[in-house]
C-alpha cells in the first residue's frame, strides 16, 4: 500500500524496468546521464520514474546498440514518438538497419565457412594463401578455390600482376572466352573459320595480359592446367572449353609461324 501512494499508476521503478528489458540498474543510470532516456518522472522519495513509452524508446536504444551505434550516434537517429506514424517510422528504419546488419553477418557466415573449408583442403598452415582467398572471396571471384592449387612462383605473379579491379576485370574475360569456346564447340564452329580465329587472337591475348608477356609463366600455367587435383566441375568445364581453343590456337600459331609453347606440352 505504501509503495502504490509513492509510485504513480502507469509508472515503473529504474528497477522494475531494468527487469523487464534485461538490462541493469547502472544502464539505465548511464543513459539517463547521456541524455538518452531520462527518467518520465521522479517519485517523492526521488527515485527514477519510467512509463510505456520510455520502455519502447529504451527498446529502441538497445536495437541500435545491439547494430553497432555508438551511444552518440543513437541520440541523433532517436526521434520523438508521438503518432503512429513516428513509431512505425523508427521501427522501418531499425528493420532496415537490422536487414542490413543480417546481410553482412551472412556474408561474413559464408566466407568463413569455405575459408574453413579451404584450410581443411589445403592441410598446411599458410597464411598468405588464406589472405588470398579472402580477398578473392570479397571479390566473389567464383575461382577463389583455385588459390590452394597454386605454388608461390604463380600466386606472386598474380599479387604483383592484379588489383582488385583488374583481377575481376581478368575474370571476368576469361569466363566469357571460356563459356564462347564451349558454345562454339557444341555449335561445331571451324576452329580454322574466321570466327575461331577472331576467338583465337582474343584468347591469346588474354594469356599475354596474364603472363604481362612473361613465357616463362606459360609453364607455369600448362603444369597448374594438367593437375589432377583440381575441382572434378572445374576440370570437365576446361575439357570441354580446351575442345575448341586448343585446335583454334595451333591453327593461330601456325598462320604466324610461331611456337610459344616450345614443345612445354610434352613435358
Amino acid at each position: 500500500m505504501e509503495k502504490e501512494k509513492i509510485i504513480p499508476q502507469g509508472y515503473m521503478t529504474t528497477g522494475e524496468i531494468a527487469k523487464k528489458m534485461g538490462v541493469t540498474v547502472r544502464t539505465l543510470q548511464h543513459y539517463d546521464k547521456e541524455g538518452l532516456l531520462p527518467p518520465s518522472s521522479v517519485s517523492l522519495g526521488g527515485r527514477r520514474l519510467y512509463t510505456d513509452k520510455d520502455m519502447i524508446k529504451l527498446h529502441q536504444i538497445l536495437s541500435l546498440k545491439h547494430l553497432g551505434f555508438s551511444l552518440q550516434d543513437i541520440k541523433k537517429r532517436l526521434i520523438p514518438l508521438n503518432t503512429p506514424d513516428d513509431v512505425a517510422g523508427i521501427l522501418e528504419e531499425q528493420a532496415a538497419a537490422l536487414r542490413q546488419k543480417i546481410e553482412a553477418l551472412r556474408k561474413s557466415l559464408w566466407e568463413l565457412e569455405r575459408l574453413r573449408n579451404e584450410v581443411l583442403q589445403m592441410q598446411t598452415v599458410d597464411f598468405k594463401k588464406y589472405a588470398d582467398i579472402i580477398i578473392n572471396l570479397q571479390m566473389k571471384n567464383d575461382y577463389y578455390w583455385l588459390i590452394k592449387h597454386f605454388d608461390e612462383q604463380l600466386l606472386d605473379h598474380i599479387r604483383n600482376r592484379f588489383d582488385k579491379e583488374s583481377g575481376m576485370a581478368f575474370i571476368e574475360a576469361f569466363q566469357l572466352l571460356q563459356e564462347k569456346a564451349i558454345r562454339f564447340s557444341q555449335e561445331g564452329v571451324a576452329a580454322d573459320s574466321e570466327q575461331g580465329q577472331k576467338f583465337a587472337e582474343s584468347y591469346w591475348k588474354m594469356i599475354m595480359e596474364f603472363t604481362g608477356g612473361d613465357i616463362s609463366m606459360l609453364s607455369k600455367l600448362i603444369e597448374f592446367g594438367q593437375s589432377k587435383n583440381l575441382d572434378q566441375n572445374w576440370m570437365e568445364k576446361q575439357t570441354l572449353a580446351n575442345a575448341f581453343i586448343e585446335p583454334a590456337l595451333e591453327v593461330y600459331f601456325s598462320k604466324l609461324g610461331m611456337d610459344p609453347f616450345g614443345g612445354m606440352k610434352d613435358a
